[in-house]
């Protein structure tokens, strides 16, 4: 498997990509992208290894997930998106089911996933579907790895909003 191959490299180069730290990804450039795998090169092609870590991440803490990647490898991992279409189903009783309890949005507003195509009708929306939402806190030049680049910011919002309940 293409992420298994060199586990530092792809462990390094995913927490570097989807992070705040790494240089913005053009998105949507041409219609359809859906953050697919390229045909050619598989999912680690074009992907960087940085020369240093950004100062949220350590190499100790790289080197826990190369032990536990290089134990496991990627498959049960790999296997909820392999699932998506299941998914889908089994969950389809639930459509247009709200979430009725307190909730909290946290995000950083470089995660890529705030980037997918419908995403920012979703968080304008989010009330419709979530009537107790109690805050939404988009944290300016953090990734997606929320609670690891912005400890700090995360840790305050939960705990004010847990004070709240």
């Amino acid at each position: 498997m293409d992420l298994e191959h060199n586990v530092r490299f792809t462990v390094r180069a995913f927490l570097y990509y989807a992070s705040g730290d790494a240089p913005h990804p053009t998105i949507n450039a041409e219609p359809g992208h859906v953050f697919m795998v390229p045909r050619k090169g598989g999912v680690m092609a074009n992907r960087v290894n940085p020369t240093s870590l950004p100062p949220w991440l350590t190499e100790a803490d790289v080197e826990v997930y190369v032990d536990q990647f290089e134990r496991t490898g990627y498959q049960g991992g790999l296997n909820w998106y392999r699932n998506i279409d299941r998914n889908w189903q089994l969950l389809a009783p639930y459509a247009g089911s709200k979430i009725t309890v307190p909730a909290l949005l946290i995000a950083g507003d470089r995660d890529l996933v705030l980037a997918f195509r419908g995403m920012d009708q979703a968080i304008a929306n989010l009330a419709n579907n979530v009537p107790k939402l109690q805050k939404t806190l988009i944290l300016p030049g953090c990734g997606h790895w929320t609670q690891q680049e912005r400890p700090q910011e995360v840790n305050e919002a939960m705990i004010e909003f847990l004070q709240r309940l």
